[in-house]
């Protein structure tokens, strides 16, 4: 059974911030995932894989996420937003199968589901002023 794309962002948000904030190795983050989300070690390694992608990026997915905060600058984001900010910009400005509506969509959900209906507010409006700014159709 195919994994829901949902599902597989959630594996790349905990592998992204693990990156961010524990630097283990990759089997160590890949255990953490299957354990927390019940997915298997190739859904975590691929997860990961896409994490790794989003963390080498992570200077200019910075400089578009303090961009777009007009609230907060960028070493005062909490590590859940900021990573989940991270990974809305990169489905935002590098993967252009994802539609930017959808992106925006699934940050302001993991925002709710990682950390609290509050923060899903500021993720919204940082990727919305960054869509409209620099947005594709």
């Amino acid at each position: 059974m195919p994994l829901p794309k949902q599902k597989f962002r959630e594996i790349v948000y905990l592998a992204l911030f693990s990156l961010d904030t524990v630097g283990e190795t990759e089997d160590d983050i890949v255990n953490l995932i299957m354990e927390e989300l019940k997915v298997t070690k190739k859904q975590g390694h691929e997860g990961f894989r896409k994490a790794l992608k989003i963390f080498e990026l992570k200077e200019e997915l910075d400089k578009k996420v303090a961009e777009g905060s007009t609230e907060y600058e960028l070493d005062r984001i909490p590590f859940v937003e900021r990573n989940i900010l991270r990974m809305g910009v990169f489905e935002l400005f590098h993967e252009n199968e994802v539609p930017p509506l959808v992106a925006i969509a699934e940050a302001i959900r993991l925002s709710r589901k990682f950390s609290s209906p509050e923060s899903s507010s500021f993720v919204n409006a940082v990727l919305d002023t960054l869509h409209k700014k620099y947005g594709r159709e």
